[in-house]
This record gives C-alpha cells, structure tokens and sequence, in this order.
C-alpha cells in the first residue's frame, strides 16, 4: 500500500510505462488518494479516476481537449516561467539545486537570480522548486519565494 503521508500532491511520472501499467499503479493506491495525484503521461487515465491533474512537459505539451482539473507544467528557464505560470495552476522551475537523482545534473541558477526573479514577480506562490530540493532545504526555498518544494531524490532516499 503506498503511504503518501504529508504530501499535499504525488506526481506520477513514468515516462517510460504504457497507459495499462500506468492504470495498475494508480488502482493500486486507495481511491481516497486519488484526488491527490498528478499525470505526466497517458492524460486520459486523470479524467477516468477522478485524479487531480496532469503535469504539461515536452513529451506532452497541451492539455487534452476539455480537461478541466489542474494542470501544470515544467519550466526550465526564467523564461518559461513567465510564458507558462499564466496559463497553468502551477509551475515547476529546475533544477534549483543540484540534483540527488539525476547524476552531473547541477543547478541552472545562482541564488541572486532567484531572489531577483522573485523581486521581479516571476518566482511566487504559483513556481514550485524542483531539482535537489531536499527536505532540509524547504524553508530555504520558501524565502527564496517560491510557493512550494516538489521533492524527489530525497523522499526516496528516507529523507525526513
């Protein structure tokens, strides 16, 4: 059984799966969960559980066609942020850090750039941090202005 604990959202990212492995896993977690989850792939299985929304990425750009939960997207540069954070619930912006998962994947930005794109209103509530972000570091990243943490590397790793 998948214990999702204090996250607020579990983005299901599999690029690599077919939409039948896809469904078994998210038939695996209880339905009471099901409000909670993400897709980065095969959008329709969002709609036909009832999940929270799908996450927009250069696999898959657009939303499918009357999809009306959430949707967000991956950012990689300031620039992105300021073209997709308007039509999106959210958006992630990466790598902040260093990544845990993803070895000689290192930061994209100093941290003088990231405090002057919040200055400027590019970084706020709606820009998650992605890319090393490790639970130690989440109130880092709240003053650094981001409205949230999205954690890979260490949740898998046991973090706290």
């Amino acid at each position: 059984m998948l214990s999702i604990g204090r996250a607020d959202l579990v983005h299901l990212r599999k690029p690599d799966s077919s939409r039948e492995e896809l469904e078994r896993l998210i038939c695996s977690i209880p339905k009471e969960l099901h409000c909670r989850l993400v897709l980065h792939d095969h959008f329709a299985l969002a709609e036909r559980h009832g999940l929270y929304g799908i996450h927009l990425n250069r696999r898959n750009p657009v939303p499918p066609e009357g999809w009306s939960g959430s949707v967000s997207r991956s950012c990689h540069t300031l620039e992105e942020v300021k073209q997709w954070k308007p039509r999106c619930n959210y958006v992630s912006l990466s790598p902040i850090y260093d990544s845990i998962s993803k070895q000689g994947y290192r930061a994209a930005f100093s941290r003088e750039e990231l405090m002057q794109a919040a200055r400027d209103g590019i970084i706020d509530n709606k820009v998650y941090a992605l890319g090393g972000v490790t639970f130690s570091r989440i109130e880092e990243v709240k003053a650094l202005g981001f409205g949230g943490a999205m954690i890979l590397g260490d949740a898998w790793r046991g973090g706290n």
